[in-house]
């Protein structure tokens, strides 16, 4: 799969973007046939204390998958959006189960 990170109006260090790329990276355990993740990471408000929002948009066969977390910091909202994202897969393939 290709993962495509954008960090909007900063500059993402390697370390986090390789977090990111590697947390994403493991949804493929639970679909193996994703075609494209793109993760967006900005930061709003500097002054608030959860002010780090991560999107993760993940294109499957039929469907496009979206989760947008807040947090502290960029890691916890890239746990947090990964967790959604594979509910939301789970959630497709036992719609997908029941049709076959």
């Amino acid at each position: 799969m290709q993962v495509k990170v954008q960090s909007i109006q900063f500059s993402a260090d390697q370390k986090l973007l390789n977090f990111v790329s590697q947390k994403v990276n493991k949804l493929n355990l639970f679909f193996g046939n994703i075609l494209v993740s793109k993760v967006f990471l900005k930061v709003i408000r500097a002054n608030s204390n959860n002010n780090k929002l991560v999107e993760i948009k993940i294109n499957i066969p039929g469907k496009e998958l979206f989760a947008r977390k807040k947090s502290k910091s960029f890691e916890e909202a890239t746990d947090e959006a990964v967790n959604a994202l594979r509910r939301q897969i789970n959630k497709h393939k036992g719609k997908n189960s029941i049709k076959n």
